[in-house]
């Protein structure tokens, strides 16, 4: 197969990992802190977790003593892939399985293709060091596929269950991010619970970053997707610099969390950005959204700057009180009204219809939106008749009230300026990238460190790696027990156990950092652009971490376990 000319760089690139993991491997051992808790239910999730609640933080550490020969044992392993791709996932298999190899050269690794689907249908791949070279520090899950599948009725616990016990496995290492992490907790427990000594390890993978905490510092995939991202924003910003004609509205990835959108911001600091969880804090109305660009673009017109720059997370629809109650309200009318709803063709025919049913408050924002946003609200649903959030265009919904409201102030005379606006949507660009050297050395570290963790006997954790902004020889590798980050939630009519998705901190130096200097970014041209990802050269250059990260860890000490 034809390869370029980075790919064959790429693969010559040796990932630096944390100095502990380069010494032989029976020489290691674990530390163990004290009995941990979950951060919150704690007495619900002890009754559900019995086998695996409460156990320790754990530590790698260079080992005294008798030489620990679990290290060496033969072993076989199962490897998932789970969700949507993040750039590094390779590295986290190649990392494992090199970790295997020097343990015992007998050993095996299993891959399950398509996701967790193929551990419940005992789909496999042996993968072997030619299949491994192929894909170390390349992008993408391509090696074994991935998928959403979640391991959740009896019948498919007891599948994969089985398939384990068929390949004969020793343990199984599931990389996804939050849900596919509480999925790993809940097949430990499983496994235990039916007398199964096979282990499960986590692994956390997100490009949107919302799977931190305290010990998990950040997920992989995070810092390619926002340089690949900020790449493209800040080309945007040049190009607008340049021709001095456009406003440009980008949404980016990021449903549930903003740390994307304030990533790139304080990357390429553009006029406007918006943090999904300020908005649901200060509870802004849509119209306020639209108050702050159109603030912007007077203020810059009248400095003779008809251009600009907006940021905006994919999810801020969901996070705009009212545009939420609405959001709410269509779909439980259209759940109640769906056979009278098919019988009229027209989306106006369904406004019509509709003004009856909902309250006056959401009937007067729905007919205030731009028709092609109404009409997705409207027709576009999911297989449960509930609207697609994350395929509504919300540049274009802000470009179309911009418009109205810039209009407005040009009758009232507080307008004169020229507006043309173009809309743009970065989201698989960055998911398959190749992964930055941070991120090669980080998934890369990950999936060794997972191997100490089943070499321990260890299950019911997922593989930490601390000190990111370290240099990677002093990152500090180790375990935190799923259940610790674990709550409740209802979900689909019950209390579900899952693991607390991470929000943008308002109280945080990176957010504080941004809200600092946005002002200024507004009425100024003042963008950044960052270019390319490097992938050679001096460490600051190529080895940086996220700009987030840097600033998180500025004036704070790494935890003990």
């Amino acid at each position: 197969m034809e390869i370029s000319a980075l790919q064959q760089a790429r693969y010559r690139y040796q990932p630096k990992f944390p100095r502990v993991l380069s010494q032989e491997l029976t020489t290691i051992a674990l530390s163990q802190g004290a009995p941990t808790a979950s951060i919150a239910d704690q007495a619900d999730l002890k009754a559900l977790f019995k086998h695996t609640y409460g156990r320790p933080l754990v530590q790698v550490v260079s080992g005294s003593g008798e030489p620990h020969k679990t290290m060496s044992r033969e072993l076989n392993l199962g490897v998932i892939l789970s969700g949507g791709q993040a750039p590094g996932g390779h590295n986290v298999i190649a990392g494992l399985y090199d970790g295997l190899k020097r343990g015992n050269p007998r050993s095996r690794l299993y891959g399950f293709l398509g996701g967790p689907s193929g551990l419940i249908e005992n789909k496999t791949w042996e993968l072997t060091d030619a299949v491994i070279d192929a894909y170390r520090n390349t992008g993408g899950f391509d090696m074994i596929g991935s998928g959403r599948t979640k391991i959740e009725t009896p019948e498919q616990f007891a599948a994969s269950l089985e398939t384990a016990q068929r390949l004969n496995l020793n343990a199984v290492l599931i990389i996804g991010g939050d849900d596919s992490n509480t999925n790993a907790a809940l097949l430990a427990e499983y496994f235990l619970d039916h007398h199964s000594p096979i282990q499960v390890i986590g692994c956390p993978k997100t490009i949107d970053g919302d799977l931190k905490n305290e010990y998990i510092e950040a997920s992989f995939g995070f810092d390619t997707a926002v340089k690949t991202y900020s790449e493209l924003i800040g080309n945007i910003e040049r190009d607008a610099n340049s021709a001095k004609k456009y406003w440009h509205f980008i949404k980016l990835m990021g449903r549930s969390a903003s740390h994307i959108a304030l990533e790139c911001a304080l990357k390429t600091q553009p006029n406007v950005c918006f943090i999904s969880e300020e908005v649901a804090a200060k509870k802004w109305s849509l119209s306020q959204v639209v108050d702050q660009i159109c603030a912007s673009v007077v203020k810059r017109a009248a400095n003779q700057e008809t251009f600009g720059v907006v940021l905006i997370p994919e999810g801020l629809v969901e996070f705009i009180p009212e545009m939420k109650q609405l959001i709410l309200e269509l779909n439980d009318t259209i759940a109640a009204y769906a056979a009278a709803l098919t019988d009229l063709p027209q989306v106006t025919d369904h406004l019509d219809f509709l003004s009856t049913k909902l309250s006056p408050t959401a009937q007067e924002l729905l007919r205030s939106l731009p028709p092609d946003i109404a009409r997705e609200l409207l027709m576009d649903r999911d297989p449960h008749g509930n609207v697609q959030v994350s395929r509504i265009e919300t540049e274009k919904l802000l470009i179309g009230m911009v418009e109205k409201r810039l209009a407005r102030l040009r009758q009232q005379g507080l307008y004169t300026g020229k507006f043309s606006a173009l809309g743009h949507f970065f989201g698989y660009e960055g998911r398959a990238a190749f992964p930055s050297n941070f991120d090669a050395n980080y998934g890369y570290s990950l999936g060794l460190n997972a191997f100490v963790l089943i070499a321990s006997g260890l299950t019911g954790y997922i593989s930490c790696v601390r000190n990111l902004t370290a240099p990677a020889e002093d990152w500090i590798p180790g375990g935190v027990p799923l259940t610790m980050m674990m709550h409740l939630e209802q979900r689909h009519g019950s209390q579900k156990p899952v693991i607390q998705k991470a929000l943008v901190d308002l109280e945080s130096t990176p957010f504080k950092v941004f809200a600092a200097a946005r002002d200024t970014w507004a009425c100024t041209t003042s963008f950044l652009f960052p270019g390319g990802i490097q992938y050679f050269g001096p460490p600051e250059l190529c080895d940086r971490p996220p700009r987030m990260l840097e600033l998180e860890h500025q004036g704070r000490t790494v935890c003990d376990p």
